[in-house]
């Protein structure tokens, strides 16, 4: 198979509730029932008690919400499998990946424009990780471009991103759109999607022998298909999906991209997807209320994007053709 040649250098176009309690006194002789304090009710109602008891609880009550988008809580299913195992297995499929994009001579040099275009968008949504996931604080972040005409880019748990040539040219992906696709493929691993997935084969399945022969606990063999190569062949669900746009939209405007750009990328992902699919569509299934759940929440993070420190410098997006 002929290796595919990096295209040469250009300049930039690339989420107490408080009962009132009413005491009503009363004329009866009866005494009254003493609260069994094993009563559940009885038990929450003290414990709310006490917290407002505790100095500044009144203003940490009367606190405001929290500026940015609004998810649910992660899934139980990721607690079944280590993440260190998961973020370590991710990170030698990485490594493998990039060595045959190497050898096949598809791998961006450090130098090449676009590539720098990557790092330095990443450079700038890293910083707001943590608040999503603290483990990401310590991760060991990469971003690779690989020549491939494919219209995809993903992040691997750990922090492994990797952009495809296609993404950037077939979509002519500005600095803003590319940062809510960063910042949708880094939602992915900061939620830990890839792990509840696999936790949700393992409780189906019933047993830890799959963990066993994949992580190398025992004496079973690993299975031919390593974790690695698994995380990259996930489908998200539709709820993985949703998140990852409405986090990605966060990151990206608390990093200086305008949070608007996440429309116009999605139509452009649209107007891409009519015949064949892109990759990056494949096991990214669309929403028919993407667009409108995105626009919803545009103003839930237009306040965090005015405010953001915006990029000194500005690229543009390969050259068509």
């Amino acid at each position: 198979m002929r290796a595919l040649r990096v295209p040469a250098l250009e300049t930039g176009r690339i989420a107490c509730k408080c009962r009132s309690a009413i005491f009503r006194k009363t004329t009866s002789l009866t005494p009254a029932a003493t609260p069994d304090p094993a009563d559940p009710a009885r038990r929450r109602l003290l414990a709310a008690g006490a917290l407002l008891a505790q100095p500044g609880a009144a203003a940490l009550a009367q606190a405001p919400p929290r500026e940015g988008v609004q998810v649910g809580p992660r899934s139980s299913f990721e607690s079944l499998v280590p993440a260190a195992q998961i973020e370590a297995e991710a990170a030698r499929g990485y490594r493998e990946m990039i060595a045959q994009a190497r050898a096949a001579r598809r791998l961006a040099p450090p130098e090449h424009v676009q590539l720098r275009r990557l790092v330095m968008i990443s450079t700038r949504l890293r910083p707001f990780a943590g608040m999503w996931n603290p483990r990401a604080i310590a991760w060991q972040w990469e971003v690779n471009l690989i020549n491939s005409p494919q219209v995809n880019a993903f992040c691997m748990p750990g922090g492994k991103i990797a952009f495809y040539w296609g993404i950037l040219a077939r979509l002519q992906l500005t600095d803003d759109e590319v940062a809510m696709v960063m910042g949708h493929e880094m939602t992915h691993a900061l939620r830990e999607h890839g792990r509840s997935q696999i936790g949700k084969q393992v409780a189906t399945q019933g047993t830890i022998a799959l963990l066993a022969g994949l992580f190398g606990w025992s004496n079973a063999s690993r299975q031919a298909a390593n974790v690695g190569g698994h995380l990259l062949s996930l489908k998200y669900s539709r709820d993985d999906e949703t998140e990852a746009d409405l986090i990605g939209l966060e990151l990206a405007a608390r990093a200086g991209y305008d949070p608007r750009s996440a429309l116009s990328l999605w139509r452009k992902m649209e107007e891409a997807s009519k015949g064949a699919p892109p990759a990056f569509l494949s096991d990214h299934p669309s929403n028919p209320d993407r667009l409108h759940t995105i626009a919803a929440n545009i103003p839930r993070v237009q306040g965090l994007f005015e405010r953001a420190p915006k990029p000194e410098q500005r690229f543009g997006p390969p050259l068509a053709g």
